[in-house]
């Protein structure tokens, strides 16, 4: 475990100073696809519904059901779990499926997509005064951990789906275990879960959309062409580099 961390490690402390890209990138072309909006955004406006009759009655009933089956009890899985998508983005390649992307694309394809959730999730948050359930603040819309974990389980599904359907499959059943736990653990309506989710894969898409432009910054930034790739073994670990100015 330590190797694949260290592994891990050594491709973000690359990233601030290098990105794998080529002049011949610099002519870029967009990810976008109009028809991609349609999943996220019906996520997002399903979770809308909660704040108007009769689905603001129907969650509070079904919380209220889920309350009475838990007996009041809690985990705290979730707060963990929720990365274990993100996770897997590097995980599965490091495991020897092969990705989309290389580590450098993705780490920046993930960082982008990091920042989108938390201007859109959070701003969200902020801006709409939604009680939890628990009562314990104002920031239940969307939901948080369920938008990092359906973040990680999108990128997983670009990055691997073709190939590997079953571990795209993987990740999204972990970010939906995620999403039940927030209901269970009285700490989201079943609203904030859809939101969330709807605004983690639109998250995730905004990152792969924006990644040709990403790697065209970076070139220009940084002036240089990097392609990095860590190899785990039993018998140790390696980050083998070749830098092209």
């Amino acid at each position: 475990m330590r190797y694949v961390l260290l592994s891990l490690l050594s491709v973000l402390l690359m990233l601030p100073c290098s990105a794998q890209t080529s002049t011949d990138t610099l002519a870029v072309k967009s990810n976008f696809k109009l028809g991609e909006m349609v999943l996220p955004f019906s996520l997002v406006g399903a979770g809308a519904l909660g704040f108007v009759e009769p689905v603001k009655s129907w969650r509070v009933d079904l919380q209220e059901s889920v309350s009475s089956w838990s007996g009041g009890h809690s985990v705290k899985v979730d707060d963990y779990l929720r990365f274990v998508p993100m996770g897997a983005v590097y995980g599965f390649s490091l495991l020897g499926a092969e990705a989309k992307h290389n580590y450098v694309d993705r780490t920046l394809e993930l960082g982008v997509s990091f920042a989108s959730l938390l201007a859109i999730g959070y701003g969200c948050k902020y801006l709409i005064y939604s009680p939890r359930p628990d009562g314990s603040d104002n920031n239940s819309f969307p939901s948080g951990h369920v938008a990092t974990a359906f973040m990680g389980a999108e990128l997983a599904r670009i990055e691997y789906g073709e190939e590997h359907p079953w571990l795209a499959a993987g990740a999204y059943t972990v970010a939906t275990a995620v999403a039940a736990l927030r209901v269970y653990n009285n700490k989201h309506w079943f609203t904030d879960v859809f939101a969330g989710a709807g605004v983690g894969i639109l998250s995730a898409r905004i990152g792969y959309w924006l990644l040709p432009y990403t790697k065209r910054m970076m070139y220009r930034l940084t002036g240089c062409d990097v392609f990095v790739c860590p190899a785990a073994s039993t018998d140790g670990a390696s980050l083998n580099a070749v830098v092209t100015f």
